[in-house]
C-alpha cells in the first residue's frame, strides 16, 4: 500500500501513543493486520477517538508514507455495536475474538474470508446474548485455525490412520489419537470431545452445538495445542468454568433459623 488508502477495518486493539495521540491495531479484509496511528485521537474534541474504539467496526481513510505506519486521516463508522459494549461477557468475548486474530493472522497479508468471520461474530455478540457462550467461542476460533490451514484430523488416529477407538487428542500429532498411540502423547479426553468438534465444524457459528463445561475444557486445550505447535502461536485460553458460574441462576435465598 501507498499514498491515500480506503479500507473497511475492525479495531482489533489501541494503545496511548505520545500526548494525545493513539497507536491501533486493526485488521483489514485485503491487506490483513495494520498497525496505524490516529495523531489527535485522545484529545476532547477529536473526530477520530471516539469511533476507534475496540472493537469497532470501521472505513479507514489512511495515507501511508515512508515509515512502516501508516496514518489515520479520516474514519466513518461502519457498526459501533453499543449492545455489546453493555455486557461483559460480551466485551471479554469481543476481545478474545480480536486477541486471537491478532495473533494468527500476519501483517499484509489478505483474508477477506476471516474479516467477515470477524465481523459476523461481532455482530452476533451485539445482537444475540447467547453468542458469549462457551461454543460459540470455541467455534469461532475453530474456524480461525481452518481458515490459518490448520484443519484437526478427526475421523481416524492422526499418528496411525486407526479409526479406533479414539481416546486422546494431541495438539503435537495434530488431531485425535487411538489407545495405542496416545501413550505418552496428547491428553485423555471425553468421549464426547470428537463429536462436539466435528459439530462445530460442520454448524454455522450461530448454531454451534451445545457441550458440557468438561468438554469445553478440552476442546480449547486441544486448540490452543494446535496454535502452539503447528502455528507458533499460544492462544489465550478462554474462561469457561467463570462463565458458566455467570449463565447459572442466582442461588435461592435462605431464611434465617432462629
Amino acid at each position: 500500500m501507498a499514498g491515500p488508502i480506503q479500507t473497511e477495518a475492525v479495531v482489533l486493539r489501541a494503545m496511548k501513543y505520545g500526548e494525545a495521540d493513539r497507536i491501533l491495531h486493526v485488521f483489514t479484509p485485503d491487506h490483513g493486520r495494520r498497525s496505524v496511528i490516529a495523531r489527535g485521537a485522545r484529545r476532547p474534541k477529536s473526530k477520530l477517538g471516539g469511533r476507534l474504539e475496540p472493537p469497532s467496526h470501521v472505513e479507514l481513510q489512511l495515507h501511508e508514507g515512508r515509515g512502516d505506519i501508516a496514518t489515520v486521516t479520516g474514519v466513518s463508522t461502519i457498526a459501533a455495536l453499543p449492545r455489546l459494549r453493555e455486557r461483559l461477557d460480551s466485551i471479554d468475548a469481543a476481545t478474545l475474538a480480536c486477541d486471537d486474530v491478532g495473533r494468527l493472522f500476519g501483517d499484509d497479508e489478505p483474508h477477506p474470508p476471516i474479516f467477515h468471520l470477524l465481523v459476523n461474530y461481532l455482530g452476533q455478540l451485539d445482537r444475540d446474548l447467547d453468542a458469549s457462550r462457551p461454543e460459540r467461542q470455541l467455534s469461532f476460533r475453530l474456524k480461525l485455525l481452518l481458515g490459518a490451514g490448520l484443519a484437526p484430523q478427526l475421523g481416524a488416529c492422526a499418528r496411525c490412520g486407526s479409526p479406533g477407538p479414539l481416546v486422546a487428542f494431541s495438539g503435537e500429532e495434530g488431531g485425535l489419537l487411538c489407545g495405542q498411540c496416545s501413550p505418552p502423547r496428547g491428553f485423555a479426553i471425553d468421549p464426547a470431545l470428537p463429536d462436539a468438534m466435528r459439530g462445530a465444524i460442520g454448524s454455522p457459528l450461530a448454531a454451534a452445538p451445545t457441550m458440557a463445561a468438561r468438554v469445553g475444557r478440552q476442546f480449547d486445550r486441544a486448540l490452543t495445542d494446535l496454535a502452539e505447535h503447528h502455528l507458533g502461536t499460544k492462544l489465550r485460553s478462554l474462561r469457561i468454568d467463570e462463565r458458566r458460574r455467570r449463565d447459572a441462576p442466582p442461588a435461592p435465598a435462605v431464611e434465617p433459623t432462629a
